[in-house]
């Protein structure tokens, strides 16, 4: 919708979502155009027609319920951070005001310029138009190691950003309960795969090792693993990559986040 109209509608790609289930609807902000991936699968290509620099309100409505709506910035090419810290956007400009007229009397609205990174409260009436002093991310070092507060269910995402080291032999994600590991996620590059297990009982089951390696010494990354009834997928840069199903059934036992190796992090999202 621009200057109050929409535009020509596009159709011609089927429904992917049913009534009832569950789902995961994802948003991928490109150059030219938003990828919109549904259930971990790549679902179509909608090219930009305005800027999107000017988005900054996500709205929802409908017959749908909400469990969790996360955001998540790009993971940082150029350079890379320096191993076990975090990367974090530079703050310089100040909020602006406008003026707005009614019949009432005169009103000031005050908003955010779209390219700071402030939350909405500081746009609210009564604060200050500077905003106060940037205080950085906690850092993150590796291994790091995180509390899933709650545990896992259907239809909980985690989401790791982070940039793999030009030397790196391998990295690995865990997913773990008191007692063991319920998803073991382990690229390795000198093997050029990517293997994934679980340690039951103090044992090591058998290790999957299909799939392809879309990891890269020095190359960013994104994963996320969606939590599902059956199984975990994990997609890679918004490609559905692997599936594993679950070997430890008791989900919210699952509460400890753990990445290891040779990768430098910049954002993670439970």
């Amino acid at each position: 919708m621009q200057h109050s109209k929409w535009g020509s509608e596009e159709r011609e790609y089927p429904a992917s979502m049913t009534r009832g289930a569950n789902f995961t609807l994802m948003f991928l902000v490109n150059r030219d155009s938003y990828s919109v991936i549904v259930n971990g699968a790549h679902f179509m290509e909608y090219l930009h027609r305005l800027s999107f620099s000017s988005v900054d309100t996500i709205s929802v409505d409908g017959g749908v319920e909400i469990q969790s709506i996360a955001f998540s910035n790009p993971a940082v090419t150029s350079p890379p951070p320096q191993p076990g810290y975090a990367v974090h956007p530079h703050i310089g400009q100040q909020n602006q005001t406008k003026s707005r007229h009614s019949k009432s009397g005169p009103k000031t609205r005050q908003w955010c310029n779209a390219t700071q990174a402030f939350s909405a409260a500081f746009c609210a009436p009564g604060f200050a138009q500077t905003p106060p002093p940037y205080t950085p991310p906690a850092i993150l070092v590796v291994p790091y190691k995180n509390i899933i507060v709650g545990g896992l269910y259907p239809g909980r995402n985690i989401i790791i950003q982070g940039v793999v080291n030009h030397n790196a032999d391998k990295f690995c994600v865990n997913l773990r309960f008191n007692s063991g590991v319920a998803l073991h996620f382990n690229p390795r590059f000198n093997e050029n795969i990517v293997v994934r297990n679980s340690l039951l009982k103090e044992q090591w089951g058998p290790e999957e090792r299909t799939g392809g390696m879309p990891f890269y010494r020095g190359q960013p990354f994104t994963v996320t693993i969606m939590c599902d009834t059956k199984c975990y997928r994990v997609m890679v840069n918004g490609v559905q990559m692997f599936s594993y199903n679950h070997r430890h059934f008791l989900l919210q036992e699952i509460d400890i986040l753990e990445v290891e190796g040779d990768v430098s992090l910049s954002s993670v999202l439970v």
